[in-house]
């Protein structure tokens, strides 16, 4: 079905922080299947997850006890201090099951009918739930009526969920993403997650976190929230959990950890032995290897080396970033520079709304390749530029 809009080229390898076409070009990838690939592509490790688990059991369903899902609860349970974890095939379900952990909790607190707080320009998915939770009507539109039980706020706006707080009975969570990555990176205020905690709490609310872009490593804290001195009571994860194999999990703490009980959720495929044994070994990869410190250290370098090369360039309205989630924001629609990076320069970017570059490169990213990513996009951003100059009257 034509469901995307494909740019013209097909990979057919890839190693590390690169990637080849068929016809045997290479291509820097600082996109990284959509933060998917935290470790690059072909990770030893991860392919030596995979073939061995393959020879040995790949599907049981949870009927039975799992013990590699059972190893990755309490290795995630670790580095978050969560309590517990329900695994999932994407982000997507992660979130749903994140939609029906607070809706539980409202009937259990006699609300009937629960709401969740969500937030303009946030993504969080492509199912009925989820798209009715994201903030952008483009994702929405066709697919009315949407699920109801969200009450829409700004981001980065603590005001206003203070005055829904003041005129609202029926709410029970508030759903936020620590960074928005679809919505442009936009990172809040410092103490806008610490004052979500602080209303959470004041009004026994739930406190979720889509984690999904902002999780494993990819701002240079294993999660977005510790940047900041709180703890969510419900987490999302997915993307760079599996290193492109498709596993989500929903994690929960405190009241929320019990919420789910035998026949109120499930999933099929969910946690089976394969993607959580490579799930394992991304942990572990990311411990080993320092790569959490190196996405915050190549992030930090990758903003300065923008900043000086883009200083004084009139279409940069702006550049931002934690850790490697970097966005350039440019003064007009560009989305045809994703199709130029890839043609001219053999670089893969994204372009979200509208005129932010998005930079998700990989976090084994070292200083030569942040370079070159520095390099090529500058190029790209100054001739474009120049167009815009001559076309305009």
């Amino acid at each position: 079905m034509p469901t995307y809009g494909r740019l013209p080229v097909s990979f057919t390898k890839g190693e590390g922080v690169w990637l080849w076409d068929e016809h045997g070009n290479r291509y820097l990838d600082a996109l990284s299947g959509i933060a998917v690939c935290g470790l690059g592509h072909s990770h030893p490790a991860v392919t030596q997850a995979i073939c061995e688990q393959a020879a040995t059991l790949l599907h049981t369903s949870n009927l039975y006890g799992i013990p590699n899902q059972q190893q990755l609860a309490d290795r995630l349970c670790e580095i978050s201090t969560m309590e517990n974890v329900f695994f999932s095939n994407s982000g997507a379900e992660a979130n749903e099951a994140a939609i029906k952990m607070a809706r539980l909790y409202g009937h259990q607190q006699d609300i009937e009918n629960p709401a969740i707080i969500v937030v303009k320009s946030s993504f969080h998915g492509r199912t009925l739930a989820t798209l009715s939770a994201t903030g952008n009507r483009k994702v929405q539109a066709g697919f009315e009526p949407l699920v109801k039980g969200f009450i829409r706020a700004p981001y980065n706006d603590i005001h206003a969920l203070q005055e829904i707080a003041a005129h609202s009975k029926e709410v029970v969570a508030v759903m936020v993403e620590p960074i928005q990555g679809e919505g442009g990176i936009q990172i809040p205020d410092k103490e806008y997650l610490t004052d979500i905690r602080a209303l959470c709490d004041q009004n026994n609310w739930l406190m979720i976190l889509d984690e999904i872009q902002t999780g494993m490593g990819r701002t240079g804290e294993w999660f977005g929230f510790q940047h900041s001195a709180i703890q969510p009571d419900i987490m999302t994860l997915a993307k760079g959990l599996g290193n492109g194999l498709p596993i989500g999990a929903c994690l929960a703490r405190g009241k929320s950890a019990q919420l789910f009980q035998p026949g109120n959720h499930g999933s099929t495929f969910g946690g089976n032995p394969l993607v959580t044994k490579a799930a394992l070994a991304v942990i572990n990869t990311l411990q080993q290897d320092k790569l959490v410190k190196n996405a915050a250290t190549m992030g930090l370098y990758l903003l300065e080396q923008l900043g000086q090369r883009l200083s004084g360039n009139p279409v940069v309205a702006e550049i931002r970033g934690v850790g490697l989630m970097v966005g350039i924001e440019l003064s007009q629609p560009c989305l045809s520079l994703v199709k130029l990076a890839l043609e001219e320069q053999k670089l893969l970017i994204n372009v979200t709304a509208e005129r932010v570059v998005r930079l998700l490169p990989p976090l084994i990213l070292s200083q030569q390749e942040a370079d070159q990513i520095v390099d090529s996009l500058c190029q790209l951003i100054d001739q474009w530029s120049h167009t815009l100059e001559e076309t305009q009257p």
